[in-house]
């Protein structure tokens, strides 16, 4: 099976740079650290757990060659899995907090991506509980980078403390200067978390599990072919389901709703995207045709991927 999955032409819609980093890198990067300290740090049973450890691993991150290097790392792990192309999350909104210079890190992600194994776009992502001006920040930024491989615009972060609808204006420029808005709701979230993601011009929904709890979101979905970037160990990790055995992607996908299968931050949630599929097979009895239609999908609904031409 894990031969046949790393055959099929797949995508990864939905992983943060920031996210990829492994225990082994931030020993690279810190090695006054012990694994022991750094092991501990990526264990945590929720949400909140999962957003300190995600701002931990940050601070590693000082100048542009310790972004080249996981960019460099991130784009062979996934060649080496199979895929095809990677939509990479780029945590701007956290740089930006941290008072860290833009353009010399963001030029050597750019640089180190061009010469990977594999076409990389990116997605700025800003930071929902930091507030309206910190994301307008981050939009700009998107907008003046689209010749440089920048395709969208998101917000991540706490649901709660930042709701979507707070930021619709910053989308509708992000919208107008060319950008594709893709935003994380219904992770956290309920379902009027998504809803006000799509009334805000949403492309694809991040996560978007708690969907499942409104019929009439899931048909909306279904009917406007609007994908779910779903990411099954990421949801456990991070509590926002219990167990397996109540994570919704068996039914979302068969209620018709396009879902692709991603990985969000794989190393913080021990997990690779082959990895994903064997659970998608093993947990929730996917076919291997299935299993080829989700690889399709994440293929289908990339925003940049434009196939090799034939020999």
């Amino acid at each position: 099976m894990e031969k046949f999955l790393r055959s099929l032409a797949k995508a990864e819609l939905h992983v943060h740079l920031e996210g990829s980093i492994t225990p082994e890198t931030v020993l690279e990067l810190e090695p006054s650290l012990t694994r022991e300290e750094v092991l501990a740090r990526y264990r945590y049973d929720n949400f909140p757990g999962f957003l300190d450890a995600y701002k931990w691993v940050n601070h590693f991150l000082r100048t542009p060659d310790d972004y080249a290097l996981i960019t460099r790392r991130l784009l062979r792990a996934l060649a080496e899995q199979g895929v095809h192309y990677a939509e990479i999350n780029l945590s701007i909104g956290v740089l930006l907090w941290r008072n860290q210079e833009f353009e010399p890190n963001f030029a050597a992600i750019a640089a180190a991506a061009a010469d990977g194994p594999i076409p990389a776009r990116f997605i700025f992502d800003a930071v929902r509980q930091f507030g309206l001006d910190p994301a307008w920040k981050v939009a700009r930024l998107a907008a003046a980078n689209r010749h440089r491989g920048v395709i969208g615009f998101g917000i991540g972060g706490d649901e709660a403390r930042g709701p979507a609808h707070l930021f619709h204006e910053v989308f509708a420029f992000a919208r107008e200067a060319g950008l594709h808005i893709l935003p994380h709701a219904g992770e956290s979230g309920g379902p009027e978390s998504v809803w006000s993601a799509l009334e805000g011009g949403a492309a694809r929904i991040g996560h978007g599990i708690r969907a499942i709890e409104d019929p009439s979101l899931v048909k909306h979905l279904r009917d406007h072919r609007i994908p779910l970037e779903i990411s099954i160990s990421s949801n456990l990790c991070t509590g926002v389901v219990a167990s397996l055995d109540q994570h919704p992607v068996r039914r979302l996908y068969d209620a018709g709703v396009p879902i692709t299968l991603n990985t969000d931050d794989p190393p913080m949630f021990h997990t690779t995207l082959l990895n994903e599929y064997l659970i998608a097979h093993r947990h929730f009895g996917f076919s291997r045709d299935e299993l080829r239609q989700l690889a399709q999908n994440s293929l289908n609904f990339a925003l940049d991927y434009h196939p090799p031409s034939p020999s």
